[in-house]
């Protein structure tokens, strides 16, 4: 027997740099499985699962990892062209916090966009072991735009990071005819 069809109610796409947490994170978040690895290139399609985000039905995307929205690999192409051809509700911005200030050169290009971004700090766990500490709030606010510490492998921050996701779920106005 077919399943039946998933009416997603809104899209939001996880990208980042190759091994940031993207694919853990996708995993953790939609229950799905993705291949995880420690190597460049692994995801090299968008891979596409559903979660529940005040009780809407939206869809997350798993990109291929891209260091700059000026592509030089298939990947970052491929990446590149859907954040472009995709209707976004949000991009979430899965970044390192062991290489925080790498990670944003790809954070300010995406917010010339104009699509909604949501930095989501991963690898909190490992930063803290090597005596790195991120401020949440203080990035917010140098940013101006929202951020999520977290820790995918923890399974860390992921409350928080839904709570903030669900901001950006589009509920329908109502209308009324008199």
């Amino acid at each position: 027997m077919k399943s039946p069809e998933v009416i997603s109610e809104g899209t939001i796409a996880l990208v980042g740099s190759p091994n940031v947490g993207k694919s853990l994170l996708f995993n953790v978040l939609t229950g799905g499985y993705t291949t995880v690895s420690n190597y460049p290139g692994t995801t090299v399609e968008a891979s596409r699962n559903y979660i529940k985000i005040a009780s809407k039905t939206i869809t997350i995307i798993d990109t291929p990892g891209m260091y700059s929205l000026i592509p030089m690999t298939e990947e970052e192409r491929f990446s590149r062209e859907l954040l472009f051809r995709e209707p976004l509700d949000l991009v979430v911005h899965v970044i390192d916090a062991k290489s925080l200030s790498r990670m944003l050169n790809l954070t300010f290009q995406l917010m010339e966009t104009q699509v909604p971004i949501l930095v989501a700090v991963n690898m909190i766990d490992e930063a803290e072991k090597l005596g790195i500490w991120v401020n949440e709030k203080q990035l917010e606010a140098s940013l101006g735009i929202p951020v999520v510490t977290l820790s995918a492998a923890q399974q860390r921050g992921i409350k928080s990071l839904t709570a903030k996701m669900a901001n950006y779920v589009h509920i329908p106005a109502l209308s009324y005819s008199y």
